[in-house]
């Protein structure tokens, strides 16, 4: 039976995150998007950790659970209760070349006490105490090697691989490839994190990232962000089954996708200057922002199209790669029907109602025929039924400022209108 997991979030001991980061709240929150496992993140931080060993159990081969009596608790929906693995983002920043190199990294361990060895031998790199994603200055093969030495079964994913200014192949301090960064341990690694701001069909441009299977995730820092991207499984709930599918294909199904417009990297530009360039504007300007004369943030999609060996127009499928579903939150779609905010109390009410009686916002989005609510929600079975057919308005994002993706074009949807 497929499943939908989200393998990189924060707790509330990470920086610029919720304080209602914990295990409760995510299991809930999770369990309101539709996923049915989940990643711990920032292990390192001892008490997150601490919460972690006081909270959960073991659950077989590698996943945990809450305890039954916190379980009872929180329990929305009893046919789904959430399973947990363990992980921590690293932050690696480091001299290398000709180049400051800061790089974003997802570690994963298969228990407890894979997670305390990796834990001490950080701990006598660097401080893992002050932030839940620590930041050491550590080469990214030695803390692939280290990872490795913690015990068996550890691996790492890169993290957002794109992102300009924290990940392997990020315009500002990456690299041009993954063996580059990694060197002779490379090969220890088979998966890559695209980010919000890229998607597959981006990454099948260039050819040397055919061999990893490419997976998404919400990188969420409150719980209500988790699964804005998820990565969708036919295996047993557990690590180990996890992990196969990710270094052979077996039982992994594909991702659930933002608009890469959407991400606030995906394309060049200033954010203070309100300039926001594809990538052949930013070779007009020579890479220089045409308001304040400095230097632009050269984005996701301009860092693709640099070290793509394909042909953009010809889209190529590699064997690795998997489903895509491109998906716009359901909080974001309501909140343009209603013409108000997306936390705003009209949004946040129609949202609970609408996953108390269908269940998950991924299966409202992506599996709910528009049949079944095509009566009493007209205006939502419409927006659904264009999100799946790619019918979407898109504004893209820039220099860490979020695109827009909408449905309905402007006074498209009159006040009177402005029901589901």
């Amino acid at each position: 039976m497929p499943f939908y997991a989200d393998l990189h979030i924060h707790s509330k001991y990470s920086r610029a995150t919720s304080k209602d980061c914990n295990l409760e709240n995510l299991a809930i929150w999770a369990q309101k998007k539709g996923l049915s496992l989940i990643s711990t993140g920032d292990f390192t931080h001892p008490a997150w950790f601490g919460e972690i060993q006081e909270k959960l159990i073991p659950d077989g081969n590698g996943a945990y659970k809450l305890k039954p009596e916190i379980e009872k608790q929180i329990l929305i929906n009893h046919n789904n209760p959430i399973r947990f693995i363990l992980s921590v983002e690293i932050s690696t920043i480091y001299k290398k070349g000709d180049k400051t190199r800061k790089v974003h990294h997802v570690v994963f361990v298969p228990d407890i006490k894979t997670a305390q060895n990796f834990r001490n031998k950080l701990d006598a790199i660097g401080n893992i105490n002050s932030d839940g994603r620590p930041i050491l200055g550590l080469d990214s093969r030695s803390l692939l090697e280290i990872t490795l030495e913690s015990g068996d079964n550890t691996f790492i994913i890169p993290a957002h691989i794109w992102t300009p200014w924290f990940s392997v192949l990020g315009s500002k301090s990456g690299f041009n490839s993954i063996e580059e960064c990694y060197e002779d341990l490379s090969e220890h690694i088979f998966a890559l994190e695209t980010g919000l701001s890229s998607d597959p069909e981006m990454n099948w441009r260039v050819s040397k990232l055919d061999k990893f299977r490419l997976v998404s995730n919400s990188d969420a820092h409150s719980p209500s962000k988790l699964a804005r991207e998820a990565t969708v499984f036919d295996t047993s709930l557990n690590y180990f089954s996890i992990q196969k599918a990710l270094k052979t294909g077996e039982g992994y199904i594909g991702t659930v996708e933002f608009f890469p417009q959407e991400g606030k990297y995906h394309e060049d530009g200033h954010r203070k200057c309100n300039i926001c360039l594809t990538p052949e504007e930013t070779k007009k300007y020579k890479g220089i922002c045409p308001v304040c004369k400095k230097p632009l943030t050269i984005g996701v999609l301009n860092r693709v199209c640099e070290l793509a060996d394909r042909d953009c127009n010809n889209t190529f499928k590699p064997k690795t790669a998997g489903e895509v579903y491109s998906l716009i939150p359901l909080a974001e779609i309501l909140s343009e029907i209603k013409g108000v905010g997306p936390s705003s109390k009209t949004v946040i009410n129609e949202y609970e109602n609408l996953i108390a009686k269908f269940n998950s916002e991924i299966f409202i989005l992506n599996e709910m025929p528009t049949t079944a609510i095509s009566k009493d929600y007209p205006i939502l079975a419409e927006a659904l039924s264009r999100l799946r057919n790619g019918k979407v308005i898109k504004q893209a994002g820039y220099d860490g400022e979020y695109g827009v993706i909408k449905l309905f074009k402007q006074n498209e949807l009159p006040k009177k209108l402005r029901h589901l």
